[in-house]
């Protein structure tokens, strides 16, 4: 039987796109509080089933895919720039496939203004008119408003038009910026793109016995197994080491270890691996929100897409790569290797010297390098201690020399001192796990 949390999920599920909900209508449809229609509201907002916007309250979106999460959608793009909805608030789920900045003459404007765009203009209402008549959602600078017309027209096309305090070049920027963090996000794998699903898992349920286990260990040879309970909610897990010596008629739930680490669908495949190398754990099952088990990941699938990972083009660079993208091995016959690297503006605080948060990616990075001379794989900082700091000026030229002080098939520990010039301006002390690849 469904909770009343999960029922109002389905329902919002099956809405169509564009519809808008409230929590008073929830509570009303379902009959459930106000409360409990609150939550499963913010849930399925974090479920990217419904998004919420000031002035314009709650509405059940379109779920984007991976592939175009680089394209906004128009409720995105009012979130982006504080906009104000003043027509066609049923369209706000739509992506736009371009935008176009009207800085031209009317008929130019509109031989670039197609159907999906966004057209970004000041006070023409001309162009306003024109730009839905072409299928185009219209974003106003300026604070300025449109004629009813056009707000007409954008209700029955069902295209928003909206209006923004900000002039024409800020919100180019803005949304430049919002389609550039979308392409960053695009990168990020998540344990919902490579688990595999509960019905192509094998799992254990707390009524089964030991002897289930060793069925399912001559099927398929695996040795850990997720245990479910009547809910299907996860509550342990049963390895080998956990039935030997068990008699076959003992319970499950008896043998297995209880509260066995977790990761949800929207858990980082980085954040997995993390977590898999610290506690030594080969399998971990996948659950959703309510702890219900939606399937499992093992360390090969997590290392496999790891390696894929890295082969991909990267598309949107953070502020890691921007920092240590120009960071070069110095040619020398010494020992041990230094890398060098420019002190760039985008690599400063407020005082104009280089950032402590940049300090610590250049030593990662600097160790992570010396370490593949020795190691193929990934480095993961365990304990990072910065204990000398001195203030570096914006465009120095600094050199980072870390030193390997031991090395083992799983961790290191590395030595590191920042030259500028003759004199040292940081010395760190860092120690690491090793993932193998």
């Amino acid at each position: 039987m469904a909770t009343k949390h999960e029922q109002i999920l389905e329902h919002i599920e099956s809405l169509s796109v564009g519809s808008k909900i409230s929590v008073r209508g929830i509570a009303k449809a379902l009959n459930v509080s106000e409360g409990t229609a609150y939550r499963a509201i913010k849930e399925a907002e974090n479920q990217h089933l419904v998004s919420t916007m000031e002035r314009v309250g709650t509405i059940r979106i379109e779920k984007k895919k991976k592939e175009n999460i680089e394209r906004l959608t128009f409720a995105e793009i009012v979130n982006v720039v504080d906009g104000q909805v003043l027509g066609g608030r049923e369209g706000l789920y739509k992506t736009l496939g371009k935008f176009v900045i009207g800085a031209m003459k009317l008929e130019a404007m509109m031989r670039y203004t197609e159907a999906g765009s966004l057209l970004i203009v000041g006070n023409r209402t001309n162009a306003h008119e024109l730009a839905v008549k072409e299928g185009a959602a219209v974003l106003v600078t300026g604070g300025f408003d449109t004629t009813d017309t056009v707000k007409k027209l954008a209700d029955e096309k069902k295209l928003p038009v909206i209006s923004t305090s900000y002039d024409t070049f800020t919100v180019a920027t803005m949304i430049n910026r919002a389609i550039y963090d979308q392409l960053i996000k695009k990168e990020i794998v998540l344990v919902d793109d490579i688990y595999t699903s509960f019905e192509n898992s094998r799992f254990l349920s707390t009524g089964d016995t030991v002897q289930r286990w060793h069925d399912l260990n001559d099927e398929t040879k695996h040795s850990r197994y997720p245990v479910v309970d009547e809910q299907n909610r996860v509550v342990g897990i049963v390895t080998s080491k956990d039935v030997i010596g068990q008699e076959k008629t003992v319970r499950i739930d008896k043998v297995m270890t209880r509260n066995p680490m977790t990761a949800h669908t929207t858990t980082s495949l980085a954040n997995a691996a993390h977590v898999m190398v610290w506690e030594g754990i080969e399998l971990m099952p996948v659950v959703d929100t309510s702890h219900k088990f939606q399937g499992i990941i093992s360390r090969q699938d997590v290392l496999k897409a790891l390696q894929h990972i890295q082969r991909q083009p990267q598309v949107g660079e953070t502020i890691d790569d921007l920092a240590t993208n120009r960071m070069v091995m110095v040619e020398s016959d010494q020992e041990p290797r230094r890398w060098s690297t420019r002190v760039t503006p985008q690599m400063t605080n407020q005082l104009g010297t280089m950032s402590y948060g940049v300090f610590v990616s250049l030593i990662t990075e600097a160790s992570s390098r010396m370490l593949r001379k020795y190691k193929k794989g990934d480095l993961v900082v365990e304990n990072i201690s910065v204990y000398f700091i001195k203030p570096v000026q914006i465009e120095s030229d600094i050199e980072i020399s870390p030193q390997i002080l031991e090395v083992g098939r799983k961790f290191a520990k590395v030595d590191i001192e920042v030259h500028h010039g003759k004199a040292i301006v940081g010395k760190a002390l860092l120690m690491a796990q090793l993932i193998d690849r």
